[in-house]
């Protein structure tokens, strides 16, 4: 696989990834999540260091601008753990923002360029202040990021967005960097993919975030055969549905035609849900409960990829 993979202490190669959590959070704050903030550095990495040690090599954090991302505690979070973290740059859903957030005001002109210094200086325009945002491996080089991102609603691109996804498509088009898009309940994915088409980000660098929350595999087999990537996010939620539906559903779309498409992550994102925090299951859950499902009813091959190959493949920068 040529091209590369940046992550938060530096540029490596994808092979050097190993298993990937393709969707978490170590931190976090937004007015849609009172009392749930991820704000802790201590506990933040204490989090991290379960997930390394249920078997993870590398994760993505999914915190984009405006949500109190903090670049340098990532990068001292990754050292100390031994975790590899490519960070997320981008532009959340517009209910993430208290009304008149200047990212929400902010022309797609001036998106682009705080993405692209994100993407290849660190600390953007708009990123919240860090004392510690120059720890990245090499000295003269602070934390970049290292994946772009946009937030849908509910069956909605609204101007916010359209906004976010010309400017990820200007970025995308100058580095290569791969793109995330959160889909609302798993809706508007054809949508999405046609709205970064018309952007100039093609399908096959673009991972749907919650396509699970739409637990409909035969919609995910037309978007694998699309060349989208399929995120699976949605383990532990039982007041919602079962992992075993989720299981079922992977599985199905991978029979169908798609299984050099489907990434799996946690997304747990919740104070009251680390266990570092005092809440529980953990990110700890993905690798100690659901991974090893996966490969007792799916296989070992199937678990490789969605764990290994494909978010390697997916996180390649390549112009």
């Amino acid at each position: 696989m040529t091209g590369f993979v940046r992550t938060v202490t530096g540029d490596i190669d994808p092979a050097e990834l190993g298993r990937v959590d393709y969707h978490e959070h170590l931190f976090q704050v937004s007015p849609l999540l009172p009392g749930d903030d991820l704000d802790d550095e201590s506990a933040s990495a204490g989090e991290a260091a379960q997930l390394r040690a249920s078997g993870f090599e590398a994760m993505v954090d999914a915190t984009p601008l405006g949500l109190g991302r903090r670049p340098g505690a990532i990068a001292r979070i990754s050292q100390a753990t031994g975790l590899r973290v490519v960070m997320t740059t981008g532009v959340h859903r517009r209910e993430h923002y208290a009304t008149g957030h200047p990212l929400l005001e902010a022309s797609a002109e001036q998106l682009a360029a705080a993405f692209l210094r994100d993407l290849t200086e660190g600390a953007a325009e708009f990123a919240e202040t860090d004392a510690g945002a120059t720890a990245g491996s090499e000295a003269s080089v602070p934390p970049r990021a290292g994946v772009l991102k946009a937030g849908l609603g509910y069956w909605r691109i609204d101007d916010a967005a359209a906004r976010t996804i010309e400017a990820i498509g200007a970025a995308h088009r100058e580095t290569g960097a791969p793109v995330m898009v959160h889909l609302e309940h798993g809706t508007a994915a054809f949508e999405a993919l046609e709205a970064l088409a018309a952007a100039g980000v093609p399908a096959h660098r673009v991972a749907l975030a919650h396509i699970d929350r739409n637990p409909d595999p035969g919609l995910h087999a037309e978007l694998a055969a699309a060349g989208a990537f399929l995120g699976y996010d949605g383990a532990a939620r039982a007041k919602d549905w079962p992992d075993s539906m989720l299981l079922d559903c992977l599985i199905a779309t991978a029979e169908a035609g798609g299984p050099r498409r489907i990434l799996l992550g946690g997304d747990v994102a919740r104070r009251t849900r680390y266990v570092a925090y005092g809440g529980m299951p953990g990110l700890r859950y993905l690798g100690e409960r659901f991974v090893p499902r996966l490969v007792t009813q799916g296989g070992a091959d199937l678990a490789d990829a969605v764990l290994r190959r494909n978010p390697a493949e997916w996180l390649t920068w390549r112009v």
